[in-house]
């Protein structure tokens, strides 16, 4: 037990310099290390490390470069390239559905996708008349194949 004349002390911090808050603040809000780990790494109070992430987080943003609507413009633009680009592949299914007459997005891709391709495909058709734009012409239907199976 402690005496009367034993007082309990504080602990006493140094000073910490605004690039190592940055520092940690960074490494905390990029997954690099977590608030308990940086607490003990730099000996520094989780509840400080906390008020650092408050205080400094739009600071670190603002370092970076990287704005709110800089960002959402960026991933504006990304979804779509990326809607750009799964429209193309839905073509190239649905085309080569049409084609070979196999229907290869059942068997592999969500339903969502499927009843996408499966009207790009009725699209496609009512687009070109028929079947036979597509050079399905020259492609020998089941009856010929057995014929000449049979003939042999």
């Amino acid at each position: 037990m402690k005496t009367q004349n034993e007082h309990c002390r504080k602990k006493t911090y140094e000073k910490v310099t605004l690039e190592l808050k940055l520092l940690v603040v960074d490494q905390i809000q990029n997954g690099q290390i977590s608030t308990n780990f940086a607490s003990k790494k730099y000996d520094i109070p989780r509840t400080t490390i906390g008020y650092w992430i408050k205080k400094y987080s739009t600071l670190v943003q603002q370092n970076t470069g990287m704005s709110k609507i800089n960002e959402i413009k960026k991933l504006k633009e990304r979804i779509e390239a990326l809607e750009f680009i799964k429209d193309f592949q839905q073509d190239i299914i649905a085309d080569m559905e049409i084609i070979t007459g196999v229907d290869l997005s059942k068997k592999s891709l969500p339903k969502t996708l499927v009843k996408e391709i499966e009207l790009k495909k009725k699209n496609r058709l009512k687009e070109s008349g028929s079947m036979n734009v597509l050079g399905l012409v020259n492609k020998p239907s089941t009856k010929d194949v057995k014929s000449k199976k049979s003939n042999k």
